[in-house]
C-alpha cells in the first residue's frame, strides 16, 4: 500500500489560516506561524466582542428607559416591578425604543405601573 503524505492537507489549513490573515501589518500576512498567532488572537476577541456588544446594548437601553422613567417621576426599578406585577412582558429593548419614539405610550405603561405599586 502507497504511503500518504498530508501536504494537500496541511497547504490548504495554512492557505484559510492566511487567507484569513490578509490585511494584516508585515510578516503576520505572509508568514504561517506569525499569522497563525494573530488569527487565534482576532478569533478570541472577536468571540469576547460578540458577548460584550449584548452587554453594552442592555446597558444602553437600560439607561434610556431609566431617562424616560425620571422624566414620569418614577426610577427604573420601581417601574420594572410595577410591569411585573401589572403583568406587562415587554423586553427591555422594545420598552427603549417606545420611549424615544412614542412618550405618550410610555407615560401610559409607567401610569399602570406606578396604579399597580399603589
Amino acid at each position: 500500500m502507497a504511503r500518504v503524505k498530508g501536504a494537500m492537507m496541511t497547504r490548504k489549513r495554512r492557505k484559510k489560516v492566511l487567507r484569513l490573515a490578509k490585511g494584516y501589518w508585515g510578516s503576520k500576512s505572509k508568514h504561517f506561524k506569525m499569522a497563525n498567532q494573530a488569527v487565534m488572537k482576532s478569533l478570541t476577541y472577536a468571540y469576547t466582542g460578540r458577548r460584550l456588544k449584548k452587554r453594552d446594548f442592555r446597558k444602553l437601553w437600560i439607561t434610556r428607559i431609566s431617562a424616560a422613567a425620571k422624566l414620569n417621576g418614577i426610577n427604573y426599578s420601581r417601574l420594572m416591578h410595577g410591569l411585573k406585577l401589572a403583568d406587562i412582558s415587554i423586553n427591555r429593548k422594545m420598552l427603549s425604543e417606545i420611549a424615544i419614539s412614542d412618550p405618550a405610550a410610555f407615560t401610559a405603561l409607567v401610569e399602570t405601573a406606578k396604579s399597580k405599586l399603589a
